[in-house]
């Protein structure tokens, strides 16, 4: 029997929106098999280019539908979403330039050398698309992150297809902009519904790749469903992060405060449900920082979390930090009573206690701190974080000793590290970086957000010894696509000729 799917308003727990039902198995491998014969793959960079910025042309055009019906899902508010829609177009942009460019594919051209020991042949690499691409939304950027997120927009620069599988909080989100992106895409892009479809999409043989942004648990299962294919495909999976944040006791002196009050605004931005959310704070003993953090989280008002699941695993896991035997609430979360909203809460416990019990995500509102003693301590603790996203240290000046200490420790762990900021705000960019060591990522050598990206839907091949005629134009000897490209060890500009 085929079950249906709803979206909520988090506000009131009411449903809205129309009932829909999951996508059989059939109509998924239909899905799959129309986006591998898509044609999409074959388009030239600028054909591809130009898609994506049709695209963003669309959205752009649709803002005022496609924001009313996220809010009416995730109760996220119009600013927010008005704001993370630009930031969505942003991306099909970026990727569109970054396509149109031809850097991802990475040409490499070592001529023949018969002198070379041992002889070198004439040998040609580049960067092909892996094929058609499964792509899982996440529910807390239903634009940034979603079935049109960062995920997609990467793929398809690569010249990737897309099936996307919706949050099942969010399916009349994702219905409408599957209707979008399926005028300019066609084929080449799908929405399907349901845990079942998703399932089914990870197994068919004509899906490549998957990328998946969400809870370990989801991501772990569909892993392994990857892995254990007849033949195995990549999985790219964000499973969410720590994040933590040290400041040193030279900067916990001379500006305490400042760093509670934008610490609480941090945490409780997208009411701390965001994967870069800086979910455990290290301060120094004696950093009579307390009454700040407490007054500073329980001024915010923040809007509810996106279901009814976020809203009990948030609080039941904020219970589970404070029951450690050597842990205790500094502000105990509570939940408003209306609809899926959770009050800010802090657990305060000593650096030394930190065992895998306090290593929780608690996704949602509530953070840990923990209290050390000075940077031997730092260091003994910080290589028991594991993985993260990123990572931060607040320093006075660029030579607090502290901070020093502490620097090269969090680039152990994170993928991204900040001094004198915040992990929340992820720029969209070519330096960027969005991944980091397990658990945060499987795979910590790419990165979800940024050009960076498109790494993860493509291939190398090398060509040797073959003739010029028969060489993909990307590889020919007089570059007829403008491409730039390494040369007999050397970098080339797109305008030069050999």
């Amino acid at each position: 029997m085929t079950e249906t799917l709803q979206g909520m308003d988090p506000r009131t727990g009411e449903s809205v929106g129309e009932p829909l039902p999951e996508t059989p198995s059939e109509e998924v491998s239909r899905l799959a098999e129309a986006a591998a014969a898509s044609g999409f793959t074959a388009l030239s960079l600028g054909e591809r280019a130009d898609l994506l910025r049709s695209v963003a042309d669309a959205l752009r055009a649709d803002e005022a539908r496609i924001v009313a019906t996220a809010d009416a899902e995730t109760a996220l508010g119009s600013a927010r979403l008005t704001g993370e829609l630009a930031r969505t177009c942003a991306q099909f942009e970026l990727y569109a330039a970054f396509a149109e460019s031809g850097a991802h594919l990475d040409v490499v051209i070592d001529h023949a050398d018969p002198r070379s020991t041992p002889p070198r042949p004439d040998l040609r690499r580049w960067n092909v698309p892996l094929g058609p691409v499964a792509v899982f939304a996440a529910s807390n950027f239903p634009l940034g992150f979603g079935v049109a997120g960062t995920d997609t927009a990467s793929a398809l620069a690569a010249g990737c297809p897309v099936v996307a599988k919706a949050h099942p909080s969010q399916p009349g989100t994702a219905v409408l902009l599957a209707g979008i992106l399926g005028e300019h895409l066609g084929d080449a892009f799908a929405v399907v519904h349901g845990v079942e479809a998703g399932i089914d999409l990870v197994r068919h043989p004509a899906v490549r790749a998957a990328a998946f942004t969400g809870s370990a648990a989801g991501g772990r299962a569909l892993a392994a469903e990857a892995a254990s294919r007849p033949v195995p495909i990549p999985f790219f999976g964000e499973f969410g992060s720590l994040n933590p944040v040290v400041v040193t006791p030279e900067a916990a002196r001379s500006r305490g405060g400042a760093i509670a009050a934008d610490f609480a605004g941090s945490m409780t931005t997208g009411a701390g449900q965001f994967c870069t959310k800086p979910g455990l704070l290290f301060l120094p003993e004696g950093h009579g920082m307390d009454e700040a953090l407490v007054k500073a989280l329980g001024a915010k008002e923040l809007h509810p979390l996106l279901n009814e699941r976020l809203h009990d695993a948030c609080l039941a896991d904020a219970r589970r930090l404070a029951a450690h035997d050597r842990a205790s609430f500094l502000l105990e979360p509570a939940s408003t009573g209306s609809g899926f909203g959770v009050t800010p809460g802090l657990v305060a416990a000593p650096a030394s206690a930190l065992d895998d019990a306090l290593l929780t995500e608690c996704f949602g509102p509530v953070a840990l701190v923990l209290t050390y003693r000075d940077a031997a301590e730092l260091e003994r603790v910080v290589p028991r974080l594991g993985g993260n996203l990123a990572a931060a240290v607040h320093v006075l000046s660029s030579d607090d000793p502290v901070g020093r200490a502490v620097l090269p420790l969090l680039a152990e762990v994170a993928g991204r590290v900040i001094v004198n900021g915040w992990p929340t705000g992820v720029a969209v960019a070519d330096a960027q970086h969005h991944g980091g060591p397990w658990p945060a990522t499987t795979n910590a050598a790419h990165t979800s957000v940024g050009t960076g990206a498109v790494a993860r839907f493509v291939r190398p091949v090398s060509y040797q010894g073959v003739p010029g005629a028969l060489l993909p134009e990307a590889l020919q000897e007089d570059n007829p696509l403008m491409l730039p490209r390494r040369v007999d060890g050397a970098t080339r500009r797109a305008d030069e000729v050999l």
